[in-house]
């Protein structure tokens, strides 16, 4: 008896994660000091999306991608 909606039998296939991860940990704190400049600024305007703020994210962003 067959089920509705099934596609029959496919083979099932299962993803395999990224060896390192798509954006791994930064556990030799290599970006610590851009991170928390970033975080005071955002501290500092309280959230708002300042100009200075965004150069230290995409700082803090080039350094984890490097």
């Amino acid at each position: 008896m067959s089920t509705f909606g099934s596609p029959g039998a496919l083979p099932t296939t299962k993803p395999t994660p990224p060896q390192r991860g798509s954006f791994p940990l930064d556990h030799d704190g290599e970006c610590k000091k851009a991170m928390t400049s970033y975080l005071a600024c955002m501290k500092k305007v309280r959230g708002v999306n300042e100009d200075e703020c965004r150069n230290l994210a995409k700082a803090y962003l080039s350094c984890r991608m490097d």
